[in-house]
C-alpha cells in the first residue's frame, strides 16, 4: 500500500507541476515556439548534409578516372551553405531563448517575492524561510537553466531523430529496421532507470532546502552556539543533513548517469550489424557505396538525438523536482482577500474594544478565550503575564496577523476584519523586541514607515528620541552605512533608531512588544524616556515582563491561560494582592 500511494502521489505532483509549469511559460508562447521552429530548421538543414556527400562519392566512383569535380565541387558549396545555415539559426534560436531564460526567471522571482507579501503568518510559523529562500534561489535557477537548455536540446533532437529515420528508410529500409530494433528496448530500459532517478531527485531538492535553513539558523546565531558550546553539536546536526543531501545527489547522478552508457551500448550493437549488413549490400551491388557511406553517417546522427534524449534525463527530473517545489509554493493557501467595498477610518481617533474575542492556532486549542476589553482614545495599556499566557497573540490579532476564530476587534467602533489589512497596520507602529534595521544608511532606515520624510521630520524624530547625537557621531551622519547585520551599531542604539523610525512614521496608535530587553539601566532609561514621548496623546499597547517599565500605564490587563484575570493600573491592581501583586513582588523581592 506504501510504495502505490507514493507514486501516484509523485504522479500527482508531476502533473501538477507541469501544469504550472505551462500555465507560467504562457506569456513567452511565442518566442519559444518560433525557437522551436528555428531549432527544426537548423535540424533540416543539417539533415541533407550526409546524403549530399554520399551522392558526392557516388559521383567520384561512377566517374573514375575522369572525375567530374565541377558537379562534385557545386555539391560541396551546397554542403557549405547548409553547415552556415544551420549554425545560424541554432544561434538565433539560442539567443532568443537566452532572452527568455532571463525574463522567465525575472517574472519568477517576481511571483515568488509577490506570494510571500500574501501568505499568512501562520505559513512562517511553520516553515523555516531558509527552505523558502532555496526555492527561490536554486529551485528557480534549476527549472529556468534546465528549460533554456531542453527546450532547444529537445526540439533539436526530435526533429534530427525523425528526419534520420525518414532518409534511412529512402536509402534502405531493410538496414533502417535493423537500427530501429534497438530503440524500444533502449527506451524501455532508460525509462525504468529514470523513475528511480526521480525520487533521489525530488529528495535532494528538499534536503538542499532543509541545509539551506541549518546554514541561516547557525549563521544568525553564531553569538548563541559559541556561548553555549555547541558547536560540536550544531556541526553535527550540519553534517547530518549535509550526508543526507549528497547521499540523495549521489544517488540521484548514479541512476540518471546510467541513461547514457545504456544507450550507448544498445545504439553501438545496432551500428556494427550496420556495418556488416551494409558491406554485404555494397559487395552484392545492391547499394553503392556512397548510399552507405550516407547510411553509416544517418547511423551515427540517429544514435546521437537518441543518447542526446537519454542524457537530458537528468536534467528533466532535476526540472521535474525544482518545479514540484516551486509551484507547491505558489500554490500554498493565500490571506483571506481583503473585504470589498472596504470600510475605512478617515482619522483615527483611537478608540480600540476587544468584544469577546476567543482564538485558536490549531482546532480545539484555544489560546485566547473570551477577551474583552474597551480602550478610550490615548489611553496606555499595558498588557503583562507568564510566558504563554497570549500577550504576543493579543497584538497579533490587533495587527490582524491573524483573524479572531469568534468575536470581534474594532477601531473607532469600525470592525477591523471589514478594513483592508494595510489600513489597518498602518494605523499603528511597532517597537519590538527584534530591533530591525536594514542595509542602507540612518536615513533610509529612519524614513522606512514614511517613504516622503524630510530630513527635519528625521531629525526632529531622532532628537526626541534621544539618538541624535549617536547618529552625529557616526562617521557620515544621517547618511551613514549600517551593516546587513546592524553590527556597527549597539543593541540599545538600534532600539532608538527603531523608536525614531516609528516616530518618523507618526502612527495614531503603538504597540511595543518588550522594547526595553536586553539594554544597560542607562540606555533603558534612555529608551524609556523616548517611548514615553512616542506614546504621549496616542493609544498604545505595551507587552513588557519587566513591570517596572509600566508602573506610569493607565490601565494593565494581566493575562494568565488566554483571559484577563485582573485589570486596572498599578496602585489598583497591588492593592487586590493578587496575581499581578505576586508577578510584581517576585521582581522585586530583593529591593
Amino acid at each position: 500500500m506504501g510504495p502505490n500511494r507514493r507514486t501516484t502521489g509523485s504522479a500527482k505532483n508531476k502533473r501538477f507541476a507541469w501544469k504550472q509549469f505551462k500555465r507560467s511559460t504562457k506569456p513567452y508562447a511565442f518566442p519559444i515556439i518560433f525557437s522551436v521552429l528555428l531549432a527544426v530548421g537548423s535540424a533540416m538543414l543539417a539533415l541533407f548534409i550526409p546524403k549530399i556527400l554520399g551522392d558526392m562519392t557516388n559521383i567520384a566512383v561512377n566517374s573514375y578516372p575522369n572525375i567530374d569535380w565541377a558537379q562534385i565541387s557545386g555539391k560541396a558549396f551546397l554542403v557549405i551553405g547548409l553547415f552556415v545555415g544551420a549554425a545560424v539559426l541554432s544561434y538565433i534560436q539560442a539567443y532568443i531563448l537566452a532572452i527568455v531564460s532571463a525574463n522567465y526567471t525575472k517574472d519568477l522571482r517576481n511571483e515568488v517575492i509577490q506570494k510571500i507579501q500574501r501568505m499568512p503568518i501562520s505559513y512562517f510559523d511553520k516553515h523555516k524561510y531558509g527552505d523558502t529562500l532555496s526555492r527561490m534561489t536554486n529551485d528557480i535557477d534549476v527549472l529556468t537553466t534546465s528549460m533554456s537548455q531542453e527546450i532547444a536540446d529537445v526540439s533539436l533532437s526530435l526533429t534530427t531523430l525523425i528526419g534520420v529515420m525518414v532518409m534511412m528508410i529512402l536509402i534502405s529500409w531493410q538496414l533502417a529496421l535493423v537500427s530501429f530494433v534497438v530503440v524500444p528496448i533502449s527506451v524501455l530500459v532508460v525509462g525504468r532507470i529514470t523513475s528511480f532517478a526521480q525520487k533521489y531527485f525530488r529528495e535532494q531538492q528538499a534536503t538542499l532546502g532543509v541545509l539551506n535553513g541549518k546554514i541561516e539558523e547557525d549563521y544568525a546565531g553564531h553569538i548563541v552556539i559559541k556561548s553555549n558550546s555547541y558547536e560540536v553539536e550544531a556541526t553535527r546536526s550540519f553534517d547530518e543533513t549535509n550526508e543526507k543531501l549528497a547521499k540523495a545527489a549521489t544517488k540521484a547522478q548514479i541512476f540518471s548517469s546510467l541513461s547514457f552508457p545504456v544507450t550507448h551500448i544498445f545504439t553501438n550493437l545496432g551500428y556494427i550489424a550496420i556495418c556488416v549488413l551494409g558491406g554485404m549490400f555494397v559487395v552484392e551491388g545492391r547499394l553503392p557505396i556512397g548510399n552507405i557511406q550516407a547510411f553509416i553517417q544517418y547511423v551515427s546522427r540517429f544514435n546521437r538525438p537518441i543518447t542526446e534524449i537519454a542524457s537530458t534525463t537528468a536534467t528533466i527530473q532535476a526540472l521535474l523536482a525544482a518545479s514540484e517545489r516551486i509551484f507547491e509554493f505558489l500554490s500554498e493557501e493565500e490571506e483571506t482577500p481583503d473585504p470589498k467595498p472596504a470600510l475605512t477610518l478617515s482619522k483615527v481617533k483611537g478608540e480600540v474594544e476587544f468584544h469577546n474575542v476567543c482564538f485558536e492556532y490549531l482546532p480545539d486549542t484555544p489560546i485566547i478565550k473570551d477577551f474583552s476589553v474597551k480602550v478610550k482614545p490615548g489611553t496606555n495599556v499595558a498588557i503583562v503575564g507568564p510566558t504563554g499566557a497570549g500577550k504576543t497573540t493579543i497584538i497579533n490579532l490587533l495587527m490582524r496577523f491573524y483573524d479572531v476564530t469568534s468575536g470581534y476587534i474594532t477601531v473607532d467602533g469600525v470592525p477591523i476584519n471589514e478594513m483592508k489589512r494595510a489600513d489597518v497596520r498602518a494605523m499603528f507602529g511597532m517597537v519590538l523586541q527584534d530591533t530591525w534595521l536594514f542595509s542602507g544608511t540612518v536615513e533610509e532606515n529612519l524614513k522606512y514607515g514614511k517613504k516622503d520624510a524630510t530630513l527635519d521630520e528625521i531629525k526632529k524624530a531622532a532628537k526626541a528620541s534621544n539618538v541624535e547625537h549617536i547618529i552625529e557621531a557616526l562617521p557620515h551622519g544621517y547618511k551613514s552605512e549600517i551593516s546587513e547585520d546592524s553590527d556597527n551599531i549597539s543593541a540599545g542604539e538600534k532600539q532608538l533608531l527603531t523608536i525614531a523610525r516609528a516616530m518618523v512614521a507618526n502612527p495614531p496608535m503603538m504597540i511595543l512588544d518588550e522594547a526595553t530587553s536586553n539594554v544597560d539601566t542607562r540606555t533603558e532609561q534612555l529608551i524609556q524616556d523616548s517611548l514615553e514621548k512616542l506614546t504621549n496623546g496616542r493609544t498604545s499597547f505595551v507587552i513588557a515582563h519587566r513591570l517596572s517599565t509600566i508602573r506610569n500605564s493607565d490601565l494593565i490587563l494581566v493575562m494568565r491561560d488566554g483571559k484577563i484575570v485582573e485589570s486596572g493600573n498599578h496602585e489598583e491592581l497591588l492593592k487586590l494582592n493578587g496575581f499581578y501583586a505576586e508577578l510584581y513582588n517576585s521582581q522585586f523581592a530583593d529591593n
